[in-house]
């Protein structure tokens, strides 16, 4: 029998840890400063008195004289909040709320700007008391209060409350922060100019910044917080600070904190299925569209190299005779048009090209241009060929767009039809309607524009930009156009602006005569705050080549913003080395031959938010706490509101080592081979940290028809924890909902060498997950198939360890727990 375990429900639900979450970069608010934060009266347990806190909003000693018909209001933007001086664990915030009813709820910080939620946000009156079970928090915000008559913020029941001592001497020696060590702390939190910069161990008694500005002298003031193993954190130590002059320094550039970062927005863990980003079009399914002439709607199966069982929903149609259409009434207004098909490869490889007719309310429109040149692969599974002699095909779909050129209202009707004209056989998969507009120079005195659409004409207008020495010129604008590129463009010693009219208007293409070629972006040298917003590379990658391929490539800088772009048939969008303080947001990632997203090598402080990636050809997004290329430990970076939808190699998310890093609101759908959310601790053979001892915390994740074989015959589930070669420990995973998947819900499995297990999977814990679905497979793989949780006990060993489950809910599953390990521990309560 295996270990499975049900044990009584706890009296007290466990505590929502918010310091991983909240601990990003971010200024603190300004006036506020920290102090020591007592309790009024006895000592932290049951009876205390509420803690000592300074709190803000009009009129705010109201909300502590002790009389509730006397009370604070609420901001501009409506909130009443307290300040602690310190982060502590706290039992529950007791308020009153005079008057009539309130549409208020509770907000807790680390740091006075990015606010997770610790309540739920519902109507309130009276006297009202919101339990927190010893979350860790210093600064507490009732959002949309109008008026609070009292406020009291009380300490944790039970176990540590108190805040560490603040570190002393404090002080700076050239570029290096130095103190003295805390009693009783367990790490240390380095801040600059009031955003983190390093999370250290309790051995830690110095940090080095090798930052320096790219153009101008900057003062920069640091402070040290400890903090303790229960997450309480101390007020700031002294305040020291530095001036470097222009150009000293490392070329690691520039401590420059974008100011367009936005605060993640409050979620609260497992309160639904994931949405993912939210993008500017609408998809709409082939199979929902209406049929004619004979068209087929084939599936849904899970077969690689399938027309269905490589589709969205693993559902398409086929248009194979003349006649034959799928239309489409539209949901939106709309000017372009973007479709997922697939069409034949050439006998010998290489691809075909062909049309296919649009018509748009009855009318002829400008046909799709298709081509497979970047589809069909054959032969290994880790390592396809353009080669139809190597063995079974699969990556057998991508993607054309269209510009309708007008505006087509909601409600139109949209065909894409086979005509006599249109010789080749067709599958549609869905179309993306999108509305788009092109932007203009926002300042053609500020910003550039190139002569022409060359490659040379663009980095002359960056090379312009670069050595102005009037303060005048902030980048490069790049209008609407087809712009010719065969290299890397270079962006170093200043930060510069490179916007372009939008990723419809301004493109970017590698050459139409040639096969991978590298092309982009790098940046260094204080080009530190750059920014990178609004326009498209297509590549002309046909195959994975390790090494080059992505559109930014970047290593040993920071702050730089990189915005709604497009990338297609390249290798991947980003790769980060050493990168800190970068702000990835509204791009869309399609048809990639590897990662869509990487973060690696010390990466820390990060926020990559609201992206969509579409069939990359290794994981859509990972985080990779790699050391082969410098940087430490990889620490609070943010990575939220994400979808990936039909990754066609290794997974939608994975993480692989780190600690204090945040993961929250990703969907990921239709999976071809692998899990839909990877955990693990395998470092591949590189130099890499394992996770912990500060938390990995996944909240709310959506995970549909994930999963699948690889690896000669392995399988993999919805989420996948694999306890390898570096440590597997301080995994959180709040809220996620599994369906449908191809094999099995969430599998953990321990890595073996010569027999003997590497780490075990500790302090684990799962709470409000759903697993639905769970079916027997029917193939070859039939027998590892339909566990809605499964401690895997064949892959070179049984599961080592033990995970905690918290209101797991298990429904139409083949079978709901499998575990005949007497090596792993699954509890549940």
């Amino acid at each position: 029998m295996g270990s499975t375990q049900h044990t009584t429900p706890s009296r007290r639900r466990a505590w929502r840890p918010v310091l991983a979450a909240v601990l990003s970069t971010g200024l603190l608010a300004t006036g506020w400063q920290a102090f020591a934060a007592e309790a009024a009266t006895g000592p932290a347990g049951s009876g205390a008195g509420p803690l000592a806190a300074r709190l803000g909003g009009d009129g705010a000693a109201r909300a502590h004289d002790g009389d509730p018909d006397t009370y604070a209001k609420g901001s501009a933007a409506r909130w009443v909040q307290a300040d602690l001086g310190a982060t502590r664990r706290l039992d529950r915030v007791e308020l009153t709320l005079p008057g009539k009813a309130q549409q208020v709820q509770l907000q807790g910080s680390a740091n006075g700007r990015d606010f997770v939620e610790l309540s739920d946000s519902r109507s309130r009156q009276g006297h009202v008391t919101l339990r927190l079970d010893g979350a860790p928090v210093r600064y507490v915000r009732v959002a949309g209060a109008q008026r609070v008559g009292e406020l009291a913020l009380f300490p944790a029941a039970s176990g540590d409350t108190a805040p560490p001592e603040a570190p002393r001497d404090v002080r700076l020696d050239g570029a290096t922060l130095r103190w003295e060590r805390a009693p009783g702390a367990s790490g240390y939190d380095v801040y600059a100019d009031g955003r983190l910069r390093a999370g250290l161990p309790a051995t830690a008694t110095h940090w080095e910044d090798t930052t320096a500005p790219g153009g101008t002298p900057h003062r920069t003031a640091y402070t040290v917080r400890a903090r303790d193993a229960a997450g309480n954190q101390s007020p700031d130590g002294p305040t020291v600070t530095r001036t470097v002059a222009a150009g000293q320094g490392s070329s690691r550039a520039a401590f420059r904190p974008s100011l367009a970062k936005p605060a993640p927005q409050p979620r609260r863990a497992g309160a639904g299925a994931a949405t993912g980003a939210t993008m500017p079009y609408t998809t709409v399914e082939a199979e929902s569209g209406a049929t004619g002439g004979g068209a087929q709607v084939v599936g849904p199966n899970r077969r690689i190299g399938d027309l269905a069982g490589e589709a969205s929903g693993r559902k398409a149609v086929t248009l194979k005779q003349t006649g034959q259409y799928v239309e489409f009434t539209t949901p939106v207004e709309t000017s372009t048009l973007v479709t997922r098909f697939s069409i034949p490869d050439a006998p010998g490889g290489g691809g075909t090209n062909a049309k296919l007719n649009v018509y748009v309310n009855g009318q002829k429109a400008k046909p799709f241009d298709l081509t497979s040149k970047y589809a069909w692969l054959y032969g290994p599974e880790a390592a396809p060929v353009n080669d139809p002699g190597a063995g079974p095909a699969r990556h057998i779909y991508d993607e054309a767009h269209l510009d309708l050129g007008r505006t087509v209202p909601a409600g139109s009707k949209v065909r894409l039809q086979k005509d006599a004209d249109n010789p080749s056989t067709y599958a549609i998969d869905f179309v993306d309607f999108e509305k788009v507009a092109a932007a203009p120079n926002p300042d053609r005195q500020a910003f550039v524009e190139p002569a022409g659409f060359g490659h040379q004409d663009v980095q002359n207008a960056l090379d312009r930009a670069r050595m102005d020495t009037t303060g005048r010129i902030k980048g490069v604008y790049l209008p609407p156009g087809d712009y010719q590129t065969s290299s890397k463009f270079q962006v170093y010693l200043k930060p510069v602006k490179v916007l372009g009219a939008g990723p419809w208007f301004t493109r970017f293409h590698a050459p139409a005569g040639q096969q991978n070629t590298d092309v982009g972006f790098r940046a260094a040298d204080g080009a530190d705050g750059s920014t990178f917003a609004g326009f498209a590379y297509f590549g002309n990658y046909t195959s994975r080549i390790d090494g080059p391929g992505k559109v930014f490539d970047f290593q040993n800088i920071s702050g730089i913003t990189i915005e709604n772009i497009w990338a297609e048939h390249m290798v991947c969008l980003y790769w980060g080395a050493n990168t800190d303080r970068m702000t990835i947001r509204n791009n869309r990632i399609r048809n990639t031959f590897a990662d869509g997203l990487n973060m690696t090598n010390g990466s820390s402080d990060n926020l990559v938010t609201n992206n969509e990636a579409r069939a990359t050809g290794d994981d859509s997004f990972a985080l990779f706490s790699a050391l082969d290329s410098g940087g430490g430990e990889q620490t609070h970076n943010v990575y939220e509101n994400l979808t990936s939808k039909l990754t066609w190699r290794a997974a939608g998310l994975a993480v692989y080592g780190g600690q204090l890093n945040t993961f929250r609101n990703v969907r990921v759908v239709d999976t071809l081979v692998y899990a839909g959310v990877t955990i693990s601790s395998l470092d591949f053979g590189i130099p890499m940290n394992g996770f912990g001892p500060g938390q990995t915390t996944f909240e709310n994740l959506g995970i549909e028809r994930a999963g699948g074989h690889f690896w000669n015959g392995q399988t993999f589930p919805g989420i996948w924890l694999y306890s390898a070669s570096k440590p597997f420990r301080a995994i959180r995973v709040k809220g996620a909902a599994i369906t449908d998947p191809t094999y099995h819900g969430i599998m953990f499995q321990t890595n073996y060498v010569g027999q003997q297990p590497q780490h075990p999977v500790q302090d684990t814990e799962l709470s409000d997950v759903t697993v639905s679905g769970a079916k027997k497979s029917g193939d070859e793989y039939n027998d590892r198939s339909g566990f809605g949780v499964w401690a895997n006990e064949a892959a070179g060993g049984p599961a080592l360890g033990q995970a905690a489950f918290h209101r797991l809910t298990l429904r139409d599953n083949a079978e709901n727990i499998r575990n005949t390990t007497s090596t792993f521990k699954i509890n549940i309560d």
